[in-house]
């Protein structure tokens, strides 16, 4: 008997969660039960961390434990600006996070011996606060590495959102910009059993450490097809530069056979429930920064590749000119999505453990049939 393949495991029913969802009804990403837009709309990320490592959203006094306890892991550890610095200036950001959490996997875990139980919940969750806290300032000096600049010192005085800025760019900016960036990453903390947190849940379903799993996931987001995406939706905007050349760039890409990124979804066919809440977000920036232009080639772009092939927006495709507007390089955009997303892989790391099974899925074999070494081709 054949098997049936699924090619990318489309269809796959792989495990079961209850850290997030599409409800199908109201097309809503769901956090934990929440719909991600009345969560963005009303709550700082730090809140959300919480949310999807415990289960409820915080009480005052929990926010303020998390807050409390995530501050003194703000600042750049000299071991690793050291990590980041020995690699390449023109290393792909991506690079530089990925090495910066291994390195911090690494100091965490020096001393340990495995033991066949793996690491325990109490454990997993300081880890993840301490990497929830760290990935700004390692994703910041990333940036101002880039541009010849020192690192900032965070303060402690500013939430997670106002601090990840003025790490960044040296000042703490209009709370129109701390808003939309807070609004960020909440939508893009957690999605189910997307590309990255696949990978970070097979590699912690072999009781590796949470700083393997995480490194694994960053490998997997750094791909265009998944985090990569971002990206690339700043670079189109870049190269078709006005909202009047729109037509004939989009002629001459679909006559190339060209992806535009930024539209489809593999989950949503009816729109990524999470734009309307970025595409809001990206308005609000526009008229702050007087930058009509910019939204003018944003919805042109949109109308047109909706009219001609019927496929709408994801979440890249607004974020991308949004976080250009808050004063990011086109190559933080994917560390960025890292800083964010870390909440939702630790929160599939602590399930995946709490029931683990180890992930080991079947091939079915098409190469040649079984064959033997003849005498007269041996090596000698």
């Amino acid at each position: 008997m054949t098997e049936e393949i699924h090619p990318g495991l489309a269809g796959v029913v792989a495990d079961a969660t209850a850290i997030s969802a599409v409800n199908p009804e109201t097309n809503s990403l769901l956090y934990r039960g929440y719909p991600v837009q009345e969560l963005a709309d009303t709550q700082p990320f730090e809140a959300v961390a919480w949310l999807l490592w415990n289960g409820e959203l915080p009480t005052d006094e929990e926010l303020a434990w998390l807050r409390a306890n995530g501050r003194p892991f703000r600042p750049l550890a000299p071991e690793v600006r050291a990590a980041i610095d020995a690699l390449p200036r023109d290393a792909h950001p991506m690079d530089e996070v990925r090495t910066a959490v291994s390195i911090i996997g690494a100091d965490e875990s020096a001393g340990e011996v495995l033991h066949e139980t793996g690491p325990t919940r109490e454990e997993n969750v300081a880890r993840s606060l301490r990497l929830f806290a760290a990935l700004p300032a390692i994703v910041a000096y990333g940036q101002r590495r880039r541009h010849g600049l020192e690192p900032i010192a965070p303060d402690e005085s500013l939430t997670y959102a106002q601090n990840f800025l003025w790490m960044t760019r040296g000042e703490v900016p209009d709370p129109v910009v701390v808003d939309a960036f807070n609004r960020s990453m909440i939508l893009y903390a957690e999605h189910s059993f997307n590309a990255s947190t696949f990978t970070a849940r097979v590699i912690a379903s072999t009781l590796s450490d949470l700083h393997s799993a995480v490194v694994g996931a960053i490998g997997a987001l750094k791909g265009p097809l998944h985090g990569g995406a971002n990206e690339m939706v700043m670079h189109t905007l870049d190269e078709i530069g006005t909202a009047e050349n729109v037509g004939p760039w989009l002629d001459a890409a679909l006559a190339e056979h060209r992806k535009i990124m930024g539209f489809g979804h593999r989950v949503y066919k009816h729109g990524d429930s999470r734009v309307p809440t970025m595409r809001a977000a990206l308005g609000t920036l526009v008229e702050h920064f007087d930058r009509p232009d910019l939204l003018a080639l944003y919805e042109a772009l949109e109308r047109e590749f909706v009219e001609r092939k019927g496929i709408y927006p994801n979440l890249d495709f607004p974020s991308g000119p949004a976080y250009h507007l808050m004063g990011f390089d086109t190559p933080t955009f994917t560390p960025i999505f890292v800083a964010a997303r870390v909440t939702g892989w630790t929160a599939h790391v602590l399930e995946q453990q709490a029931h683990n099974a180890l992930i080991r899925p079947l091939a079915a074999y098409d190469g040649v049939p079984e064959r033997h070494v003849q005498a007269s081709t041996r090596a000698s």
